[in-house]
């Protein structure tokens, strides 16, 4: 099967929230999810202050729905959702 590449919006509840921790957890849960440590991260400024945090990585087809993943991730501290905002099937 192939795989797919997977980007993920996490959405702190406040501007004060620490961003990077939630970002060293969510890699974490992404790493036990797909197996993978590799991953590009992206902060977006999104309004008065607050930013979200676009994680994107890749993991293999058969593992279908990302639900199970998100729902882990909502659990972190701070955070206040997480969606899927891209899949795409990797090519090559």
């Amino acid at each position: 099967m192939a795989s797919v590449v997977v980007t993920l919006r996490i959405m702190p509840v406040s501007p004060e929230v620490d961003l990077p921790a939630i970002e060293k957890d969510a890699k974490q849960r992404i790493s036990t999810f797909t197996g993978k440590h590799e991953f590009r991260t992206e902060t977006r400024p999104i309004a008065f202050g607050l930013k979200a945090l676009d994680i994107t990585f890749v993991t293999p087809e058969e593992k279908g729905s990302t639900e199970p993943l998100e729902k882990e991730i909502a659990k972190i501290r701070g955070v206040n959702s997480v969606e899927v905002t891209d899949v795409r099937r990797a090519i090559g």
